[in-house]
């Protein structure tokens, strides 16, 4: 019922025909960094699922800046 030897090589045939050996090359080495690449983020996502996730620690108070300063102080003197 699936693809026998005899048909898998007559569409491997009708595909080199097709494409030409220098198209066929080179579709082969792109699927196979295509695959390469799709294993590689696989590996990298079951890592991240695996280890217990990082907590960032605040290391001081947060940056003031002045030009926000002076325009919530003159909200806080309107409305007050």
């Amino acid at each position: 019922m699936g693809i026998g030897m005899r048909e898998l090589v007559v569409i491997l045939l009708v595909v080199l025909v097709v494409f030409g050996a220098k198209k066929l090359r080179t579709v082969g080495s792109d699927l196979g960094a295509a695959v390469r690449g799709f294993k590689k983020a696989m590996n990298e996502g079951e890592e991240e699922q695996s280890s217990p996730p990082k907590q960032l620690r605040s290391e001081g108070t947060d940056a003031e800046f002045p030009e926000v300063a002076k325009k919530s102080d003159t909200k806080n003197e309107r409305s007050g």
